[in-house]
């Protein structure tokens, strides 16, 4: 299609595409108007000018060509002489740039039977060779009877004054795409989890969809808070009946006890596991930190736990706006699937100038290819493709790496260790 071939010239910005819009049309209009000028000035203004400078020759000729009174070609401001006809021109004779010449030298030829050539190759003069009864004769006269003069004062008027319009134009038109351009930076912050003040301004349209984004903003930060404020209460509740039930359970006899306490400490993962996921990035403010130190500090903190991980890759230098808490969360998820399901896990960090990435890899079973949009889903327990005898957790160690990632505008990304062999998971965020 011509319309997908175009859009990759096209400008990608809004202010680009907004300039494009004035432009082409005033390009257009000049166009047509240098157009519709030559049509007009180059052709029928010298056309006219020409035919009068005709008559002035047919003047001479009858009295006398070159002989005529000098008082004559003087009063008309041309000048006459014989020459022989070897030193006429072979045809007529002009520049290929000089477009009112090209309508001289039509309308001689159309008015004058006795037009033997035209040369426009002196500057500011024009030769006219013409038959007299005594022989050639060449007729002098100066290039501004038969054109107008200053020809490119519209051609300067119109581009002065087109690029003045388009300035103006440009200007008034930034004041409305600027709203534009705030909204859509609000909402992009807003996406990667910061809240940046911003104030609906600009065209009608614009201001309602601007209000409409600060009530959509102020619903879900309210449903955020309810939702934080709701966890802390049923975190406190469920935590200490847990509590009482593993103090009754130890009077217990050992026969008794032992399975009974491995199913609290089971529900007590469980609810760990729902608050996790609940909680996602709330209670988490975003904060400008080195990624780098931060996964550095993250493995060390891990392998002193008796994790077996290791930081293979630290590649890249800087810092970035994150949620240094919801990351760690993230990480120590997607690593303790690692180890859970694999024997070991090799987590690599790169920080680039458009992106940071964080991957974690296992030797475990992996995912399949089909499956792994759905592990990414809460609650998902992809019994086949994980071992269920090294605990298989509650379905939400993927889930809450990947809502970390939208919480900050980015992805997880789940395929297979080329290394390991196991499942590869990359965290990724744009900067």
């Amino acid at each position: 299609m011509i319309s997908d071939r175009l859009k990759h010239y096209v400008p990608r910005g809004l202010y680009g595409r907004a300039a494009l819009i004035l432009i082409l049309p005033v390009v257009a209009l000049q166009l047509v108007v240098s157009v519709v000028f030559i049509q007009r000035h180059f052709e029928g203004v010298t056309e006219q000018m020409t035919s009068a400078v005709s008559h002035e020759l047919d003047l001479l000729q009858a009295s006398g060509g070159a002989g005529a009174p000098e008082e004559m070609m003087r009063t008309l401001g041309i000048s006459a002489g014989r020459v022989a006809h070897a030193a006429v021109p072979e045809g007529d004779r002009r520049a290929w740039y000089d477009l009112s010449g090209a309508a001289v030298i039509a309308t001689l030829e159309d008015l004058r039977e006795d037009l033997l050539a035209v040369s426009l190759l002196t500057e500011h003069r024009v030769s006219v060779f013409l038959e007299g009864d005594d022989g050639p004769v060449v007729y002098v006269f100066d290039r501004a009877r038969v054109s107008a003069t200053n020809p490119h004062q519209l051609f300067v008027n119109m581009v002065v004054f087109g690029g003045l319009m388009t300035a103006i134009a440009f200007f008034y038109l930034r004041n409305q795409l600027r709203p534009v351009t705030e909204l859509a930076e609000a909402a992009a912050a807003f996406g990667r989890g910061r809240s940046v003040p911003y104030r609906p301004r600009g065209a009608l349209e614009v201001r309602q969809a601007g209000q409409a984004f600060l009530d959509m903003r102020t619903r879900i930060e309210r449903h955020i808070e309810q939702r934080t404020l709701m966890l802390s209460g049923v975190s406190h509740d469920l935590r200490t009946p847990l509590t009482r039930l593993k103090l009754g359970l130890s009077m217990l006899d050992d026969e008794d006890r032992v399975p009974m306490e491995r199913d609290v400490s089971e529900m007590q993962e469980m609810i760990e596991g729902f608050l996790s996921f609940a909680r996602g990035t709330a209670e988490d403010a975003p904060e400008s930190v080195d990624p780098i130190a931060l996964m550095r500090d993250l493995v060390a903190d891990l392998q002193r736990g008796g994790t077996a991980v290791d930081l293979v890759a630290a590649e890249g230098a800087g810092r970035m706006d994150l949620r240094p808490a919801a990351i760690r969360r993230a990480v120590e998820n997607l690593v303790g699937n690692a180890v859970r399901y694999g024997t070991r896990a090799e987590v690599s960090v790169a920080l680039s100038e458009r992106a940071l990435r964080v991957r974690v890899e296992d030797d475990g079973p992996g995912i399949p290819e089909a499956s792994r949009e759905a592990a990414l889903r809460p609650f998902q327990r992809l019994d086949v493709a994980r071992n269920q005898d090294r605990g298989g957790g509650v379905g939400l160690g993927l889930s809450i790496a990947a809502d970390v990632a939208r919480a900050h505008g980015g992805v997880l990304r789940l395929g297979e260790s080329e290394g390991l062999g196991g499942l590869q998971a990359d965290l990724v965020i744009a900067r």
